[in-house]
């Protein structure tokens, strides 16, 4: 989906994006909100509320980040069987209060895209992908262009990432070195995860602390708390 046929999805109408916190949806709800109104983010969370389902966030980072975006959430916990269900309850409630349309970050995955489609119909929502089609590399440089600054807070490390990854900021230089090593710089294939500190969609930066690596089988997490 190249720029211009996306615009009319989103042109001067109420949206809800749904939000990991990471890159790709932190850079679409950017683009969308050059051209329609947000008016909340949906967060999808883990059974027991404690972290985010998509990026293992705890709650207090995605308040952060909203608060900084200027943004409500729209949260429910979920387990995997009743994941759809609880998104559409989510978008049914962003529908009452003026949403139109839906934002989400996602690339080129096939499978991602009609999910989409299949929960927004149900909703009675339009849907907006405003990263569809565009290059990988092209999404991460326009990312980095734009001042965001991402962080590294996940990775599988059967998949060529290592732990010396995580903390590790999004730069053209390590966008470079990801590929060298044969690394998608998106991370699609679920190679690693980011979380956003900054950049041109908030108004202020999330100061974080670092602690110590969590190991889960080939995955290693880097946790995240509020200074």
């Amino acid at each position: 989906m190249t720029e211009n046929r996306w615009i009319p999805a989103i042109e001067n109408k109420a949206f809800v994006a749904s939000y990991s916190g990471g890159k790709d949806s932190s850079l679409a709800l950017y683009k969308a909100m050059q051209y329609g109104t947000a008016i909340g983010l949906i967060v999808m969370l883990e059974e027991q509320g404690e972290k985010s389902r998509s990026h293992g966030m705890p709650p207090e980072i995605i308040q952060a980040q909203a608060d900084a975006i200027g943004l409500p959430i729209f949260a429910a916990a979920s387990n995997w069987a009743d994941y759809e269900q609880n998104f559409i309850n989510l978008l049914e409630n962003a529908s009452d209060t003026g949403a139109e349309t839906l934002v989400t970050g996602d690339l080129d995955v096939v499978g991602h895209a009609d999910w989409n489609e299949q929960v927004t119909q149900k909703a009675d929502l339009s849907l907006c992908m405003p990263l569809w089609d565009v290059g990988r590399k092209e999404a991460v440089d326009e990312l980095i262009q734009l001042g965001f600054k991402t962080m590294v807070v996940t990775v599988n490390t059967s998949l060529g990432m290592n732990e010396d990854d995580l903390g590790r900021i999004m730069t053209m230089e390590y966008v470079d070195e990801l590929i060298q090593r044969g690394i998608d710089p998106c991370g699609e294939s679920g190679e690693f995860h980011t979380t956003v500190l900054d950049g041109p969609l908030f108004k202020h930066p999330i100061e974080v602390q670092q602690h110590p690596i969590l190991r889960h089988n080939e995955y290693a997490f880097l946790p995240l708390t509020l200074k």
